[in-house]
């Protein structure tokens, strides 16, 4: 995705930052200009370098050196692609469980949450207040395949009281992205 103006962007930097400044005191111009990167990389990690030092008014060589610190200190973590899986990897499934489980003593939800999220399956492990406690996303070959890793691997875990899976059949949009489809035309009838 390329910004089609760059007043726009930086009308939204300005008020982004004036808001940061509002709730949180003085605040230095480096963290607002890291928050911008960070801006810039989430909605497209492969923006050219130059392109966004245009963006923010810094030089190629301050962004590299800001995003080489953002990757040294553990904030960014990892750049991975949106993919359309109506288009690749139509075999796949991806399951949303709600994962109801009993915190350790000493551990609290921490020792078992890391115990799940080491599944090769587990693509995410969140902790989530409401009627569960933990909310994974699981990606396997086919249905069967993600049935047996709740049954086989999940359930079977002693602090697991139980669980909700629920299966992706369509995604709109994913990460600040949306997909393509083609809006049907169609109208269904109604009948009394």
């Amino acid at each position: 995705m390329v910004l089609s103006n760059h007043r726009d962007f930086s009308d939204k930097l300005e008020r982004k930052a004036n808001a940061r400044l509002q709730r949180r005191g003085a605040v230095s111009m480096m963290f607002l200009l890291m928050d911008a990167i960070i801006d810039l990389l989430q909605k497209n990690a492969l923006m050219p370098r130059d392109e966004m030092a245009r963006l923010l008014n810094m030089t190629t060589a301050e962004v590299e050196a800001a995003i080489a610190k953002l990757e040294a200190d553990g904030i960014i973590l990892g750049y991975q692609p949106v993919l359309n899986r109506e288009k690749w990897d139509t075999e796949k499934v991806t399951a949303v469980i709600e994962v109801k489980i009993t915190p350790e003593r000493d551990g609290g939800f921490d020792r078992i949450a890391s115990r799940i999220a080491r599944f090769p399956e587990v693509q995410s492990c969140y902790l989530v207040s409401g009627g569960y406690d933990l909310l994974i996303l699981v990606e396997a070959p086919n249905l069967r395949a993600a049935a047996a890793f709740v049954a086989e691997r999940l359930s079977t875990i002693d602090a697991v009281q139980s669980t909700a899976t629920h299966f992706r059949l369509k995604t709109y949009k994913e990460n600040g992205t949306f997909h393509t489809f083609e809006a049907s035309s169609e109208r269904l009838s109604i009948t009394p």
